[in-house]
C-alpha cells in the first residue's frame, strides 16, 4: 500500500506549518507537542478525564422521527441513546462532559437539566424512588459544556470545534449511535487498556470483507489477539484493497495532537473532514497507537435494523421487560 504525506491513497493531505508560535509535529517527526510545548512522553499516560460526544447530525436516516428530536434522543426501550453514551463515559472517569451539537438540538441540553418540575410531580404523586430516574444521574454542574459545529463538515471538524474546551490533555470522543452492550462498558475497557500503553487508542471489531467500505480499517503493524498496533487507519477502503477487516467503531482516546492535525487537514472520503484521516501524523510522530477489540456488542443506532435489534437486546437484559419480550418475540415466530 502506498502512502501519500503520511496518509493512504485518496485520503486527505496535511501540510505541517506554525501557528502562533506553536509547532506543529511533522508527519515521521518526534519531538514536542504542538499544544503543550512539553514531550509528548508527558502527556502520553495522563489520566483521561474529559469526553466529547459529537451530536451535530441530522439524523435523516429517521426521518420523519428526527424532524423534531434529535437522533441521539431516540431511546433503547427507556433511556436516550445520549444517555446511554455519557453514563459509558462517567463508568471509565470521564467527568467533563463536551457536546459537540447543532441546530435544533436544544433537546439534549433539556435532557442534561435537572427536571426541577418532574421531580415536584413525583413527589406530590408519591413516586419518590423514581426521582433517580429522572435526576439522579446528571452530571454535576460546571461538569457540562456544549459548543456548535456550524457546518456538517465531517466527524473530524465536529471533534475540532471541541479543541478549546478540552485543551492540552488526552480525550475521549463517543458516538451515541455506536450502541455497545457490553458487561464492563466499553470505554472503560479502553480506559483500562491505554492507562498501561499510554497514546492513542480506537475500539475495533472485525466485520465481514465486503463490509470494509463502511468503515476506518486498521492496517495492523502487530496484534496480541486483544491489542492491535495500528500502522495506519484507511477510511472506508475498497474491499479489494482493504489492509485488513479488523475496523474502528464510535469509541476513541486521542492525545491533544490531533487538534493541530485536524486543523489543517482538507477533505477527504464523502467531501467531508475525516477524524481517522488525522490519525497518521500522531503514528508517524512516535506516539503509541492501538485498537482494541472490546468485550460486547454494538450495534448500528445510526439503521433502523441495528436500533430495532439494540432494544430487543437491552430488553432481554432487563428484569421489568425481559419476559414480555419473550413473549411478544415469541408471538412472532
Amino acid at each position: 500500500m502506498t502512502f501519500l504525506n503520511g496518509f493512504a491513497n485518496g485520503a486527505a493531505t496535511y501540510q505541517g506549518k506554525k501557528t502562533g508560535g506553536e509547532t506543529v509535529i511533522l508527519p515521521g517527526t518526534v519531538g514536542t507537542s504542538p499544544r503543550s510545548g512539553q514531550a509528548i512522553e508527558n502527556t502520553m499516560k495522563t489520566r483521561v478525564r474529559k469526553a466529547v460526544f459529537p451530536v451535530a447530525g441530522m439524523g435523516t436516516r429517521f426521518l420523519p422521527a428526527t424532524k423534531a428530536i434529535p437522533k441521539e434522543m431516540l431511546p433503547i426501550v427507556d433511556k436516550p441513546l445520549i444517555q446511554y453514551a455519557v453514563e459509558e463515559a462517567i463508568a471509565a472517569g470521564i467527568d467533563h462532559f463536551i457536546f459537540v451539537t447543532g441546530r435544533s438540538k436544544t433537546a439534549i441540553e433539556d435532557h442534561f437539566d435537572l427536571a426541577h418540575d418532574v421531580e415536584t410531580k413525583l413527589k406530590e404523586s408519591g413516586k419518590d424512588g423514581q426521582i433517580s430516574m429522572v435526576n439522579g444521574w446528571v452530571p454535576k454542574p460546571g461538569q457540562i459544556a456544549y459548543t456548535r459545529q456550524p457546518a456538517p463538515k465531517g466527524l473530524g471538524h465536529a471533534v475540532w470545534c471541541a479543541r478549546d474546551l478540552v485543551g492540552d490533555e488526552p480525550f475521549a470522543i463517543l458516538l451515541a449511535d455506536d450502541f455497545i452492550l457490553a458487561h464492563e462498558p466499553c470505554l472503560q475497557q479502553m480506559a483500562k487498556a491505554q492507562a498501561r500503553t499510554g497514546g492513542s487508542m480506537v475500539a475495533v471489531m472485525e466485520v465481514p470483507r465486503e463490509h470494509t467500505n463502511r468503515y476506518g480499517v486498521v492496517d495492523i503493524a502487530e496484534d496480541d489477539g486483544k491489542l492491535a498496533r495500528v500502522r495506519a487507519v484507511v477510511e472506508k477502503p475498497d474491499p479489494s484493497v482493504a489492509p485488513s477487516t479488523l475496523c474502528v467503531v464510535g469509541r476513541y482516546i486521542l492525545q491533544p495532537e490531533v487538534f493541530d492535525v485536524l486543523e489543517h487537514l482538507g477533505y477527504g472520503k464523502g467531501n467531508e473532514i475525516q477524524l481517522t484521516d488525522s490519525f497518521m501524523p500522531l503514528i508517524r510522530s512516535g506516539q503509541p497507537f492501538h485498537g482494541l477489540r472490546f468485550d460486547g456488542r454494538r450495534y448500528d443506532c445510526g439503521e433502523k435494523g441495528g436500533w430495532l435489534a439494540a432494544n430487543i437486546a437491552v430488553a432481554l437484559t432487563r428484569p421489568d421487560t425481559a419476559e414480555t419480550m419473550r413473549q411478544i418475540l415469541q408471538s412472532y415466530c
